[in-house]
């Protein structure tokens, strides 16, 4: 680490304002010009002056690259006190304000979305899809299972399918038109089902009240995925299993456009990284192609007792 590139870097009221806004959100180029008000370009020069120094890191989502801070111990005492001491600033609230207010906006594209597509998605998901399916690797995880929870449940294709091993399953989706599908389709089935309207960054679930919880093509729509992950961890029982599957990372605007998404995916590295930040245990990543030239990553992962 160079200290005095580190420093140098601080000595701006324009990058500190941008890092103070980064060690609480991960935010693109165009989000940050929207916030700050500022040209594109002065803002991308900031960025990569403190990307240089060691205070940001970046990942490519499609065409956008977002920046957050860099989860490093050594520099953990220096952006907590940025933190600490922004909190007394107006200016820094202001700004933070307008971030929650752009990760809002995320939030309310995906509802839509999904409250538009209520008839099409499964016909959607085979689409791009094919044979492949969360089901049978879900279906195994859930036998025995007391309390299996599917986390963006869609049309409940998923939690008729959780709750034949399951003793008992809860749903959750931000759509009321999802809800209402799963609602039919689980409809004289017998299960023990309990479904809720929630968002997947604040679920509607208490601590550890679940032994599974399945993700199926969904975390590509949470506005703040660690966040959503953290939600499984907290959900999650000691010992219980996690069990995901999602877009591998592309840059192919128009699949993002069809078939939805804040995120166009995400690679190997970040969902580890990502993972391990959340308090869970990955046990197995793989990998499998579907249609369209794209790649699904599968994850299976425990909370630590």
């Amino acid at each position: 680490m160079d200290i005095v590139r580190l420093f140098k870097s601080l000595g701006d009221e324009t990058r500190l304002r941008l890092l103070h806004m980064l060690l609480h959100h991960e935010l693109n180029v165009n989000e940050l010009v929207r916030i700050t008000g500022m040209g594109q370009s002065r803002i991308s020069r900031h960025l990569k002056i403190l990307a240089d120094s060691g205070l940001l890191q970046s990942r490519r989502d499609g065409s956008y690259i977002y920046y957050s801070k860099v989860g490093d111990a050594d520099l953990a005492h220096l952006t907590d006190f940025i933190v600490q001491a922004g909190s007394s600033r107006q200016d820094f609230a202001a700004d933070l304000k307008k971030s929650r207010e752009v990760l809002d906006e995320r939030k309310h594209k995906v509802k839509n979305f999904f409250n538009s597509l209520v008839d099409d998605w499964d016909l959607l998901k085979q689409e791009v899809l094919g044979d492949f399916s969360l089901k049978l690797i879900a279906a195994r995880e859930a036998a025995g299972a007391r309390t299996a929870a599917d986390l963006g449940c869609g049309t409940g294709e998923m939690l008729l399918e959780l709750g034949r091993h399951a003793q008992r399953v809860i749903g959750v989706d931000s759509s009321t038109g999802m809800l209402e599908k799963s609602r039919q389709r689980l409809y004289g089935s017998g299960i023990n089902a309990d479904l809720r309207l929630g968002e997947l960054e604040h679920l509607p679930i208490r601590n550890g009240e679940t032994d599974l919880v399945v993700m199926e093509m969904v975390l590509r729509h949470v506005a703040v995925p660690l966040e959503g992950l953290k939600e499984v961890c907290r959900i999650l029982e000691p010992g219980g299993k996690f069990v995901m599957a999602d877009f591998d990372r592309h840059d192919l605007e128009e699949i993002r456009y069809r078939y939805g998404g804040v995120w166009a995916g995400f690679d190997q590295e970040h969902l580890r990284d990502w993972l391990q930040q959340a308090g869970l245990d990955l046990l197995e990543l793989k990998q499998h192609q579907v249609h369209q030239e794209l790649s699904i990553n599968v994850c299976l992962a425990v909370k630590s007792g």
